[in-house]
């Protein structure tokens, strides 16, 4: 008996991509038009996974190039330019056998694929490791210094600790650990952008929180960000206790 197109919609619904490929041979000479139709669809999502695989494959550029060092890590930060909140840092150690598509620079990407990938990257990641600096110490040492701080506490947090380290652009001090600095290093090194998307997500998420406690200054929407109702707020209000008074100087 023919199966229906209702039938074979959900064949493809239900599908890897390994079965896509499949399914796409076996009906390729249906002649009824739903079926044309769904060959369309899922050939042209069968080509953006190739597509997407590629570019993904070309963001391990780095750690192929330094492959003699067996463990590698990517870090980054987020936070370094808020009114408001800790500066976070985050330290990914990949598992080249699991992969992850969709990597990128977490400002490139929507909250939703974040959050996704996110839950991707704890689930597959060999060690990730979440580290802070708060809006005091920032005062204290100045967001710079504070910025490496979380960085080095990220990676001393790691299981196992890394050989190599791949930055978004810096060098940080203090540490022993051989470091290749990446200009947009986010946007081109797996490790970096995973590191990114966690580090992101964190704090976006500590940040909805402090808007709970503090809803005055709309922290869930800007993330302590100078926005302009942010900044009519702490004209109103003040600064909160989690403000760094350091960045208020000017305003």
């Amino acid at each position: 008996m023919e199966k229906t197109i209702s039938d074979i919609k959900l064949e493809f619904e239900n599908a890897d991509m390994n079965h896509m490929k499949i399914l796409l041979h076996d009906y390729q000479n249906d002649q009824r038009l739903g079926v044309k139709k769904l060959l369309y669809k899922y050939n042209k999502k069968l080509e953006a996974y190739r597509s997407e695989k590629k570019r993904t494959e070309k963001m391990f550029f780095y750690e192929k190039q330094y492959k003699t060092y067996r463990v590698i890590c990517g870090i980054d930060e987020v936070g370094r330019g808020p009114l408001a909140g800790p500066v976070t840092a985050c330290a990914v150690i990949l598992d080249p056998k699991k992969e992850i598509l969709y990597l990128n620079d977490s400002k490139k990407l929507s909250e939703k694929k974040r959050e996704e990938l996110y839950k991707e990257i704890m689930e597959k990641a060999i060690s990730v490791a979440v580290a802070e600096t708060d809006w005091n110490r920032i005062d204290e040492i100045n967001i710079l210094q504070a910025d490496y701080e979380a960085m080095r506490k990220a990676i001393k947090k790691l299981s196992p600790q890394p050989e190599l380290l791949l930055n978004d652009a810096v060098t940080i001090p203090e540490i022993s650990i051989k470091q290749v600095p990446i200009i947009h290093g986010d946007a081109l090194s797996a490790s970096i952008a995973a590191a990114s998307i966690v580090a992101k997500v964190t704090r976006d998420r500590q940040m909805v929180e402090y808007d709970k406690k503090f809803p005055e200054y709309g922290f869930a929407a800007n993330k302590g960000y100078g926005t302009k109702e942010h900044i009519a707020a702490l004209k109103k209000y003040g600064p909160s206790p989690i403000h760094r008074k350091s960045f208020l100087k000017n305003l």
